[in-house]
């Protein structure tokens, strides 16, 4: 998993490519908790997610809870795939998904 981060005035704006799983999301936890006190939003690119895991739903939850005190999350160019991970997880209901 490569994480590309850059903030853009007050939202931090985040690509990530490849698989969201139990080996890689602690780094993207730390990765996004590292960097989100610096923003007041922050969106997630998933344009080059091919996989996202239990482990990796729990790690958008927590970093929702945490915006959700600011300017929010939200996820954009979400593949059908994930989307559909969404859906049945019922994550499509919590998370903001453009």
């Amino acid at each position: 998993m490569d994480v590309n981060k850059k903030l853009n005035g007050t939202v931090l704006e985040v690509g990530i490519k490849g698989r969201i799983d139990t080996t890689t999301a602690p780094a993207l936890e730390s990765e996004l908790k590292e960097s989100c006190p610096d923003a007041e939003s922050v969106v997630l690119d998933f344009a080059d997610v091919d996989y996202i895991s239990s482990a990796g739903l729990r790690v958008l939850l927590s970093v929702q809870k945490q915006m959700s005190k600011r300017g929010g999350m939200k996820l954009v160019n979400v593949s059908d795939d994930i989307m559909e991970i969404f859906e049945v997880t019922g994550f499509s209901d919590i998370l903001t998904i453009e």
